[in-house]
């Protein structure tokens, strides 16, 4: 689909088009003074010949050969949704640790599939698994500062690259990833299983359809007591996602919550994000835990803990909405990604418990009026995404996190063998994981506000299809 110079959503649905400095992607920072401009980075000019990878659909696989990277808990997870979904099969598996491979390939040969090859026993066994003819596609799901280097690394080898969250860490690495894509013709797009939800989908199509009227704001983020997992000695190998808390005060992982709230306000899709302010309470929860319950002999008594509790994001747009972006791992809580959307005619709110057999509740105009709460159940139902429809009973079976994981990976495949665009791209990844560094720049200011990029390089004022799509057919299995 070619992209056509259109508005937003919202301006179709009444709302005015921000104008003058806002438009240029600006805001309201256009007339702040120098104590309160945002803090800016220029973006990177486009080296000569390379072009956008907006809108560029596929090749063409008879059979998606997928390769993953990194077999810990979430990648030997994956391993049997890749396998289960038709016309596509998983070719080489690789981890640092030779056993987890061996594992891996193991467990795929119980279940059925043909026996993947196996890479590791050392830090470059995935560059010698990339030398292979059989791969179409590559799976990173390894510790977060990996995730560059391996992602960058795929699309150098031609292949296209899905990213567990988050691509990378630094501002200049995730340019270098929109780049090396737009240079490689290759796709690289992050692993947001969150954004295949089914509440989040339905949530995204309410939005489209007007229900909220003009939307004016959100709510998202990773909100997941993980206490008992990051100082658990096997959980996270050599314990890596616990010393992240001992080496930055950043926003580590809000893109499970920010990215369905960024899909339903159009971001990269004739809206962008303008501005990051961020606040942080002290880091008090994982010391306090191990006070509590981590005996003196354990290693992470030599640690200490400089990343706040509650990291919250502000995020300004230029259409003038507010993006409310959290992350906290380290405060006893139940799990919520938050997800909420509001606007001017009404609110959905998830993780809502008992109001509802979907978890959600809802206060929409004219349906509703009281001040009073409604289930969001007969909304889901009219709302229900075409790929829930088609293919839940079986992302049900094959899949984690409720069936949001095998819907990842079949409309991954789907995408890939019928070539057709992706959902989401390598600006969508760029932005949504921005807030990493974004966060650190800010709260090292005081909580001054920072310019996000335009990763599109100005192609977000273009209408077109994402996570939205049109129903369309796995192709048959020959």
């Amino acid at each position: 689909m070619d992209e056509t110079p259109a508005v937003s959503r919202r301006t179709l649905m009444g709302g005015a088009l921000a104008s003058g400095a806002v438009v240029a992607g600006l805001g309201t920072a256009a007339a702040a003074t120098p104590a309160t401009a945002p803090i800016t980075d220029a973006a990177p000019a486009r080296r000569r010949g390379q072009k956008s990878m907006i809108n560029v659909p596929f090749d063409e696989y008879r059979t998606v050969r997928v390769a993953l990277i990194g077999l810990g808990n979430r990648g030997h997870g994956m391993a049997s949704g890749w396998a289960a979904v038709p016309g596509c099969t998983v070719t080489a598996v690789c981890d640092i640790r030779a056993d987890r491979a061996t594992r891996t390939a193991d467990k795929l040969v119980v279940e059925g599939r043909p026996r993947p090859a196996e890479y590791g026993g050392s830090a470059d066994a995935y560059e010698r698994m990339l030398r292979r003819e059989d791969i179409d596609l590559v799976y990173v799901a390894t510790p977060w500062e990996f995730h560059y280097e391996q992602g960058r690394a795929a699309l150098l080898s031609g292949r296209h690259a899905i990213v567990e969250l988050p691509i990378a860490t630094e501002l200049h690495e995730l340019w270098d990833l929109v780049d090396t894509s737009e240079r490689t013709r290759r796709h690289l797009f992050l692993s947001e299983n969150c954004s295949y939800g089914r509440n989040e989908l339905a949530m995204l199509k309410m939005a489209h359809d007007g229900l909220f009227g003009d939307v004016t704001n959100g709510h998202g983020g990773y909100l997941h007591d993980l206490r008992e997992l990051l100082f658990s000695d096997t959980y996270y190998t050599d314990a890596w996602r616990r010393l992240w808390h001992t080496r930055s005060t950043a926003s580590f992982y809000p893109m499970h919550g920010l990215a369905p709230i960024a899909a339903a306000m159009d971001i990269n899709r004739g809206d962008r994000m303008t501005t990051l302010r961020a606040t942080a309470t002290e880091p008090r929860g994982l010391a306090d835990y191990r006070e509590r319950f981590i005996p003196r002999s354990h290693p992470s008594w030599k640690e200490t803990y400089i990343n706040g509790d509650l990291i919250t994001c502000l995020i300004d747009t230029a259409q003038g909405r507010v993006i409310r972006a959290e992350h906290e791992v380290s405060s006893p809580r139940p799990y919520s990604r938050i997800n909420s959307l509001a606007g001017s005619r009404g609110i959905f709110e998830d993780y809502a418990g008992v109001t509802s057999a979907s978890g959600g509740r809802v206060y929409l105009e004219p349906d509703h009026s009281g001040h009073t709460w409604r289930p969001f159940d007969t909304y889901l139902k009219e709302f229900d995404h075409w790929l829930w429809q088609k293919i839940g009973d079986d992302a049900a079976n094959n899949g984690g996190h409720g069936g949001m994981d095998y819907v990842l990976q079949w409309r991954t495949v789907q995408q890939m063998r019928a070539g057709l665009v992706p959902d989401m791209d390598v600006y969508d990844a760029a932005v949504w994981c921005s807030p990493i560094p974004l966060s650190v720049k800010s709260l090292a200011a005081q909580g001054r506000p920072v310019a996000v990029p335009d990763f599109t390089r100005g192609s977000w004022v273009n209408r077109r299809t994402g996570l939205d799509s049109r129903p369309s057919e796995m192709p048959p299995v020959t």
